[in-house]
């Protein structure tokens, strides 16, 4: 039996994309989000620490700013600290990725499924952007604080080299205890600066976070819609293919590609606020810069354009690689681990797979084809037998 579509009202194929699980969330999608984030964190956590150390400022003594060699910067880290410097502070990090990026996918797809199949009008690059943004706006909650311990942590470097590089010359600009791991300097910080210590430049955070999450999500979607719409105009393929559904299988490298241009592209763009951000966060107790203002009118005073473009490099061969692996890695769990729809065809439940409907030029009568979780989506006539 072969299955044709039959075109239907203004030749649109319609369809009513219903969340993936019951009620408003998809709470899958927030353990993979956790998962993938997690997953990319761990591995490009070193990356991560050359980035801070060169955009403190001079606050670990180390100098590290002035390394216009991202190599050099890179030996000089090692020699001193050893590769396990490069992992300081792995703990919360890993932490604050898998809480934003669970709420940061968990409400993107949440959201997308929602709005496509309840107010259709409101889906587009802008409800992506509000999406993204609102999902890491939820996690920065928790977030904030993780990243506060693990900058705090990746500027000490190892427990060797900081005891024989504390001296009197640098204890204005360098903790004064030394954290042997996450809980010790949450305490410390709690004792010596408060919450407000935690939630250090929790506003240049989110001022950074909230555009950066936007436009990631939105150049991210918005390379999948060319993508599809290229193979609606152009593919060889007839097969069905709704307009602005995921019925597109893309590979694991076309993921991989489209991610990592995202969150490379968003990553350089929000670079200033990102340096605002690890400036306040860094510093302590013993405050050189009495708000975000004032770090910025410093920064620009001292340091010109190029003091807020420091540490751009890494910071997007950080997230290059890290947002292609996430998004990747989202990908893949919902193919292999979300449950596959089923399709009513005459009544009879059909498993859909990742292959088309295959479609010719055969006429008969019109049936419906019917997914578990949405209205009838297609009608459809069947071919001779």
């Amino acid at each position: 039996m072969e299955v044709i579509a039959e075109p239907m009202e203004d030749n649109i194929v319609n369809r009513r994309l219903g969340s993936r699980s019951d009620g408003f969330f998809s709470w899958r999608e927030f353990g993979w989000g956790a998962l993938a984030s997690g997953f990319g964190e761990t591995l490009l956590h070193p990356v991560d620490t050359l980035k801070t150390r060169i955009q403190s400022g001079g606050q670990t003594g180390l100098s590290l700013q002035k390394q216009s060699d991202i190599g050099h910067a890179l030996k000089y880290i090692v020699g001193i600290d050893g590769v396990r410097g490069l992992y300081r502070g792995v703990v919360p990090g890993l932490t604050g990725s898998m809480v934003t990026g669970a709420t940061y996918f968990g409400f993107i797809e949440s959201s997308k499924d929602w709005l496509e199949g309840e107010h259709p009008n409101l889906a587009g690059p802008w409800a992506h952007f509000l999406a993204g943004a609102t999902g890491d706006t939820l996690g920065s909650i928790v977030y904030v604080p993780c990243e506060v311990l693990k900058q705090r942590m990746q500027i000490q470097g190892s427990s060797k080299t900081w005891h024989r590089t504390y001296t009197s010359s640098i204890k204005k600009a360098t903790p004064a205890v030394y954290y042997s791991g996450a809980f010790h300097a949450g305490r410390v910080i709690l004792r010596q600066e408060g919450l407000t210590g935690l939630y250090a430049g929790y506003f240049s955070t989110l001022v950074r976070d909230v555009p950066f999450a936007g436009l990631q999500i939105m150049l991210y979607e918005a390379m999948r819609a060319s993508m599809v719409y290229g193979q609606e105009q152009w593919g060889s393929s007839k097969a069905l293919q709704p307009v602005g559904s995921e019925k597109h299988q893309f590979s694991s490298l076309e993921e991989l590609i489209m991610g990592g241009t995202a969150g490379g592209l968003s990553a350089f763009l929000t670079t200033p606020m990102d340096v605002l951000k690890t400036r306040l966060q860094v510093q302590g107790s013993s405050a050189r810069y009495r708000g975000w203002r004032d770090a910025l009118q410093t920064i620009w005073r001292e340091e010109g354009t190029k003091g807020f473009f420091k540490g751009a490099l890494p910071r997007v061969l950080w997230f290059v690689p890290a947002s292609a692996i996430s998004f990747m890695a989202v990908e893949w769990l919902r193919k292999e681990f979300n449950p596959l729809p089923v399709i009513q065809v005459d009544s009879q439940p059909v498993l859909s797979s990742s292959s088309p409907i295959d479609i010719t030029n055969s006429r008969s009568r019109d049936i419906q084809v019917q997914e578990n979780y949405g209205d009838p989506i297609f009608h459809l006539s069947r071919g001779p037998n």
